[in-house]
């Protein structure tokens, strides 16, 4: 058994006895984010539905909810795939967050509630990478994020957010070096995070822009490495 499927046979419980292609659809979500299905993966339509226990009917919704996020794709006679991204979408994924994240924090001036939840994150990205788990690492600067983008206090915020980070996940995979890519960011990450603390939401505003401008341009670099005929 696959560590994709034993870990969807565990997410069994989350559905519960009200299962929705929606509450699927955020399990999927969720797994993609963890970075357990790659860039280009197929995804075994008979395989996920016996593992969570669904129906063939409902899981197609959800793959056609997460088709509508741009996380999946359907190629005719070839089945559902995870998405393989291109370096416009890498560059109108960081537009979208530096819209999102530097305006949550900018006009702080207080520490904001939620801080234990960010405090957390950077702790948890820590300790991954003290394991060399940068997996983990990179699953703890995603939440870090998606704590930052909470603090404008809106649900729709927070749903945009939740899309534009697990379709992030299927952009770190282009990383070769893992380590070399997330490490560095788990310091600017607690930076950030003390700016925060202190109620500098200014501060934090313009340290955050210049760590998307960087992590974008890294990432660009990588993709045109990769797909140099983009």
């Amino acid at each position: 058994m696959s560590l994709e499927t034993s870990g969807l046979i565990a997410d069994r419980a989350l559905l519960g006895r009200t299962s929705t292609a929606e509450r699927v659809a955020d399990v999927l979500r969720t797994r993609i984010s963890e970075g357990f299905f790659t860039p280009g993966t197929r995804l075994a339509e008979d395989t996920i539905a016996s593992a969570l226990a669904v129906s063939r009917n409902t899981l197609r919704e959800a793959f056609r909810l997460l088709t509508h996020e741009r996380l999946l794709t359907h190629e005719l006679n070839r089945g559902v795939f995870v998405r393989v991204l291109t370096t416009d979408d890498v560059i109108d994924i960081y537009r979208v967050r530096k819209f999102i994240e530097c305006a949550a924090v900018r006009d702080m001036t207080a520490p904001p509630a939620g801080l234990d939840d960010l405090l957390a994150a950077v702790s948890d990205g820590a300790a991954a990478a003290e394991q060399s788990d940068w997996r983990g690492l990179g699953t703890a600067n995603i939440r870090f994020h998606q704590v930052i983008a909470s603090f404008a206090g809106s649900p729709r915020v927070d749903e945009i957010m939740r899309g534009i980070l697990a379709e992030l996940r299927l952009v770190f995979h282009v990383m070769e070096d893992p380590r070399w890519f997330h490490e560095p960011y788990l310091v600017r990450n607690g930076e950030i995070a003390a700016r925060i603390q202190q109620g500098d939401g200014a501060g934090a505003s313009i340290m955050l822009a210049a760590y998307l401008d960087d992590a974008e341009r890294q990432l660009v670099g990588a993709y045109s490495k990769h797909n140099p005929s983009e």
